[in-house]
């Protein structure tokens, strides 16, 4: 498979490791909101990004093949577990800073990985077809009440596996394995599509619920589009958990690799990335919520959407049950 190649990587790590004036990032996300973002980290330092982008998986091989030789200093992903199987890999070389001790987080982080941003899981209702007192918690997604009406996307993406990881540590195995069960016994149809799709299904009445991250629903809220806004206009939003664990939360993040060229080039990146400037960026570009908390949202579609209580479990649990919730969810089939 092709890399997207944004900008080409030099050649001769050593000689630019001493100039530490570039850093080389290896990113999965694949938003077109973020090249500002880095534009800006360049003018503020007048540090060079080289950015490779690609699939996780492939950026995570490629990183493997290049071993010692590799130019790759940061890289970049969406999902703690993703994050984790970085880490698995023995990739990364743990981070020091300050700086970025005091504004993220400690669950939030580990030490090898940061996330820098994070998304909600929440809980999307057509509000012609469903009481929203009915699903106030994940756990109300399996209520026989719902039979026919739940849409979701596959069981074994990432998002719905740290969803189900989160309610193991909080319920068990057991009970988190009824609750899919129950869920999948609500299905309206197959899984299939991402996010946005769940959230037009509801929108069109092809469901009445849905699970969705919060950024797709910020977007879709921000959309000039006149089919989004009647869409917007069908659907409510829901916080789930609220009364208990708070509602669940993912991440994006990075680390430095171990065989980084630049490390000093990318500790001030990973800090930039901290900074109130990135944070607000994060916000309004892309509707993810900050992870520095005295930084103050501006966004629209977020300041309408509400605060809420979010699930603090740490994150690099959310890794280590991904294992087990997949076999969780392949036997109440969940596919």
């Amino acid at each position: 498979m092709k890399l997207g190649v944004v900008a080409v990587l030099v050649a001769g790590a050593a000689g630019s490791a001493l100039a530490q004036n570039e850093v080389n990032l290896y990113s999965s996300r694949h938003y077109q909101t973020d090249e500002a973002l880095y534009a800006n980290f360049t003018k503020q330092t007048g540090i060079k990004i080289n950015r490779i982008e690609a699939g996780e998986n492939e950026l995570l091989e490629r990183i493997r093949n290049e071993g010692a030789n590799s130019p790759a200093d940061i890289f970049i992903t969406v999902d703690a577990a993703r994050l984790a199987k970085a880490d698995e890999l023995q990739l990364f070389a743990p981070w020091k800073s300050k700086l970025l001790e005091s504004r993220v987080p400690a669950h939030l982080r580990t030490e090898d990985w940061i996330a820098f941003s994070t998304r909600a899981r929440v809980i999307v209702y057509n509000k012609a077809t469903v009481n929203a007192a009915d699903v106030q918690n994940y756990q109300d997604l399996a209520n026989p009440k719902l039979k026919g009406k739940v849409c979701v996307r596959s069981g074994s993406h990432p998002y719905n596996l740290s969803l189900g990881a989160a309610l193991v540590e909080h319920i068990g195995e057991a009970q988190t394995e009824a609750w899919a069960k129950g869920v999948v016994a609500n299905f309206a149809r197959a899984p299939k599509g991402g996010d946005t799709d769940q959230i037009k299904s509801v929108a069109a009445g092809e469901c009445s619920v849905a699970l969705a991250n919060s950024y797709y629903v910020a977007r879709m809220m921000r959309s000039d589009k006149p089919e989004d806004k009647k869409f917007v206009a069908s659907f409510g939003v829901v916080w789930p958990n609220q009364k208990s664990s708070g509602t669940h939360v993912n991440i994006s993040g990075g680390g430095i690799l171990k065989n980084a060229p630049h490390k000093e080039a990318a500790i001030k990146f990973l800090e930039y990335l901290a900074s109130d400037q990135a944070q607000i960026y994060f916000a309004d570009g892309n509707n993810e919520w900050p992870v520095v908390a005295s930084v103050k949202v501006t966004n629209p579609a977020l300041t309408a959407m509400g605060s809420f209580k979010a699930d603090t479990i740490h994150v690099g649990r959310l890794s280590k049950n991904q294992a087990t919730v997949q076999k969780i969810y392949d036997r109440a089939g969940w596919k």
